[in-house]
């Protein structure tokens, strides 16, 4: 008894200081991408999906502090609800266990690997790993398993110029036999034409989504958000 009660004593300090690093780490970069109250930003959006006929689009994207989101597009736009809302916060909204990993390198980037485990049993997400930057307070990568939608990971790139925690260009990369269309995108138009899937064809899909022309912090009125009748 003695044995077992010492071996979860000292595993239980061994994972404490890996969960206060992590915590550390995804509390700076919440801190850093708060400096961004709203932002409007222009994106082209390319889908690679062997099975689904999509054609390059524009859209702008809205966001405003704290949780308020809007795609809009004159034309057709399909954009993964992932990389719609990539603000650090959408990832920690519930209540999470987070685990330091390790330091590796990533894009010649040092980043600290941190696992996210969400607690309780509303979340579709069942593990989270993030790729984050300790120097710039950014996450380069996120790769989550969920409960419907298979394995996604998604890829962040930045321009080191720009004075904003704020992507220029997002990799979404998930599992096509687990599409589910329209649960895992949001759409500004009509859902596109299927097409018949090949034996043989590609088992993973991509959306390159680049973005142009950041607005940061000029004021967005909450009207913008509101749907129009």
């Amino acid at each position: 008894m003695r044995k077992v009660f010492l071996i979860m004593l000292i595993c239980i300090v061994e994972i404490f200081p890996q969960q206060k690093i992590a915590d550390e780490l995804i509390n700076s970069v919440i801190t850093n991408f708060n400096r961004v109250k709203d932002y409007e930003v222009d994106i082209e959006i390319k889908v690679d999906v062997d099975f689904l006929k999509v054609p390059d689009s524009k859209a702008k994207i809205y966001f405003k502090q704290p949780d308020k989101i809007r795609l809009k597009s004159e034309g057709f736009a399909m954009l993964p609800k992932e990389g719609l809302d990539f603000s650090p916060s959408a990832l920690t909204k519930k209540d999470y266990t987070a685990i330091y990993e390790q330091d590796v390198t990533l894009n010649g980037k040092k980043v600290s690997v941190v696992k996210v485990i969400p607690v309780g049993e509303q979340s579709n997400v069942i593990l989270s790993t993030l790729w984050i930057d300790p120097i710039d307070k950014v996450i380069r990568k996120v790769e989550s398993t969920t409960k419907t939608n298979g394995t996604f990971t998604i890829e962040f790139y930045y321009n080191d110029s720009f004075n904003y925690p704020l992507p220029e260009k997002m990799v979404f990369t998930f599992n096509i036999d687990k599409l589910n269309l329209p649960k895992a995108f949001t759409t500004d138009g009509n859902t596109p034409k299927k097409k018949k899937r090949l034996p043989d064809a590609p088992t993973k899909g991509n959306v390159i989504v680049k973005y142009s022309d950041y607005k940061v912090n000029k004021g967005i009125p909450d009207s913008v958000f509101e749907e129009s009748k």
